[in-house]
């Protein structure tokens, strides 16, 4: 049976969020038939413009049925119509899915359909949401959230992330990691993951550090010495030391155990290995290590982060 997508959009949308429909039409492809229909509405129908100026154009709100119900969101807080709010409202009872992207997250917290519910939104906004409806528990560090049938979705390309978790919640995990593969991107990120990352953070300005940094990222499992850094990046130790920590602000040492953590939160909340294995090609030289890591990196155990990110995948009641 064909399952109809809905993307929802109003004037100065995020234009980026459309790729999230694209990742349905893939997953048409590797399934060999329409699984999705897909549809973009808006409440008067027409073209609608976004932040970028280009138009697409929509069909109006009406009485017909969804399976899933997606909210755009904007680079600012998207406005908020009566009639945009009353048709949400009335999409929640009867559609099997209701979620957000970005900031989309406003427009849903603004009909009433967050409260008492966990929700995420871009880190930018994160804290807007959560004084302006304080009867939502915002978690604004998560590529997405489910709390029952409705979905939120941080900023930007978490869209993908969002899709591919729906996808794969329909026709499963090879399937979606075909249509990623499609996509040429590495496999959705797990709900409860980072918006943030720690190469991002570090952004050298040279290609030696930059060089450095990716041997770095690749052969985490070993001791990833200052020595064997600065052999990379072709410096003398004392260069390398100098040189990574008016380039990134941090010593080497700080930085690779960010970069530590980091993988070894991704692999922790995917699930399917230890924590002892996980430490071990991570390069933490045990669990021990990587616990105490983590609560100055994140204030709480690898354990932790498991289960919450297991909540955020558990199935709708």
């Amino acid at each position: 049976m064909t399952q109809r997508i809905g993307l929802v959009v109003f004037p100065g949308f995020q234009i980026l969020d459309l790729v999230a429909l694209s990742v349905f039409e893939l997953a048409n492809a590797e399934a060999g038939r329409a699984v999705y229909e897909l549809e973009v509405l808006s409440e008067h129908g027409g073209p609608v413009a976004s932040t970028a100026g280009v138009t697409v154009d929509s069909r109006a709100f009406d009485r017909r049925r969804f399976d899933t119900l997606l909210v755009a969101g904007s680079t600012t807080v998207p406005p908020s119509s009566g009639g945009l709010l009353d048709f949400l409202r009335r999409a929640l009872p009867r559609t099997r899915r209701l979620g957000s992207i970005c900031t989309g997250a406003f427009v849903l917290a603004e009909a009433g359909l967050l409260d008492g519910r966990r929700a995420t939104t871009h880190w930018h906004f994160a804290r807007e949401l959560q004084r302006g409806f304080p009867a939502i528990k915002v978690e604004e560090d998560g590529i997405f959230i489910q709390d029952g049938p409705v979905w939120t979705s941080a900023g930007m390309t978490a869209c993908i992330d969002l899709a591919l978790a729906l996808v794969e919640g329909d026709l499963g995990l090879e399937l979606s990691r075909a249509v990623a593969r499609k996509l040429v991107i590495y496999h959705r990120r797990a709900g409860g993951q980072s918006q943030f990352s720690a190469l991002l953070e570090l952004e050298p300005r040279t290609d030696r550090i930059q060089q450095a940094l990716d041997y770095a990222k690749k052969n985490l499992h070993r001791n990833l010495s200052v020595d064997q850094l600065a052999e990379v990046a072709h410096l003398s130790p004392r260069q390398f030391s100098r040189a990574f920590l008016a380039e990134t602000g941090q010593s080497p040492a700080r930085a690779i155990e960010k970069l530590r953590v980091e993988t070894a939160r991704i692999l922790i909340e995917e699930g399917g290995q230890s924590v002892d294995r996980i430490a071990a090609q991570t390069g933490f030289s045990d669990p021990e290590r990587m616990r105490r890591a983590f609560h100055r990196a994140f204030g709480q155990p690898p354990q932790s982060l498991r289960r919450a990110a297991a909540r955020t995948h558990a199935p709708a009641m």
